[in-house]
């Protein structure tokens, strides 16, 4: 591949903002669950767009660096904000916890662009990240909007939404050392299977199941499956990396 490979690249980085700007609609419409299916192939448009880059063998540019950074801004930081902020269940249950949501979506998206900019211009050459990736903090988000909102696995619960989309949010900005999940990873597998399952999850409730339906099981055994990939990504990620190699001493140095 060549310079047509970066255009390809190119592509599949619009197409994920796009579908970031699809989730958002979808949400203000009152329809979350296409909305995190949206973020969730954002999720491989994004994969698709380093692919693509990586093959294409022209060097990233400041262009492709930029759109890629907007692009991930709009699907995993809007989106996931405005799928914290906004209800159109329950509205009644939620009514108290607006200035909460509306305070932790805001800081969300902030946090999220400001670690989009700072890797942008500072870390994306480096062979991880630093702080949690936009991408895993929108599956984490998606996982706790299932369980607390829709469908509510657990029932409405304002707080597991308010708290862990907080707690993630924080963690993009935190200077610890995460993985970038690419051929030779050892959580690779892992984290494949923790996307599918949540396409798994989230298409069978499309159909809004009763619950204790087949479909409603099968949403909720693959949205337990994808919240123990996520789960797995925080815990371990950091310790699935090397040690930072420890600089030799310069010649004559006796200390």
């Amino acid at each position: 591949m060549t310079s047509r490979g970066r255009v390809y690249a190119n592509l599949a980085t619009l197409a994920n903002g796009l579908v970031g700007v699809g989730a958002v609609a979808y949400i203000l419409a009152g329809n979350k669950l296409w909305a995190m299916l949206l973020i969730v192939a954002g999720l491989g448009f994004d994969g698709l767009d380093g692919l693509l880059s990586r093959r294409s063998g022209v060097p990233g540019g400041w262009f492709g660096r930029v759109a890629d950074s907007v692009s991930d801004s709009v699907t995993f930081g809007v989106a996931p904000a405005v799928l914290v902020i906004v209800h159109t269940d329950h509205p009644l249950l939620w009514a108290p916890w607006g200035w909460a949501t509306l305070s932790v979506g805001i800081a969300l998206a902030i946090l999220a662009v400001a670690r989009l900019v700072y890797f942008t211009l500072r870390a994306h050459h480096l062979p991880y990240f630093l702080g949690a990736p936009t991408p895993q903090t929108a599956l984490a988000v998606i996982a706790f909007v299932l369980f607390g909102d829709v469908p509510g696995f657990w029932g409405t619960d304002p707080l597991l939404v308010v708290v862990g989309t907080a707690v993630v949010a924080i963690l993009m900005v935190v200077p610890v050392r995460f993985p970038k999940i690419r051929r030779g990873n050892r959580l690779r597998t892992a984290m494949t299977v923790t996307a599918v399952a949540l396409v798994v999850a989230i298409l069978p409730l499309q159909f809004r199941p009763s619950a204790g339906s087949p479909l409603y099981l099968l949403a909720l055994a693959a949205s337990l499956v994808g919240a123990a990939g996520i789960a797995l990504y925080y815990l371990a990620g950091p310790w699935s990396l090397p040690a930072p190699a420890t600089p030799a001493p310069p010649p004559g140095d006796v200390r």
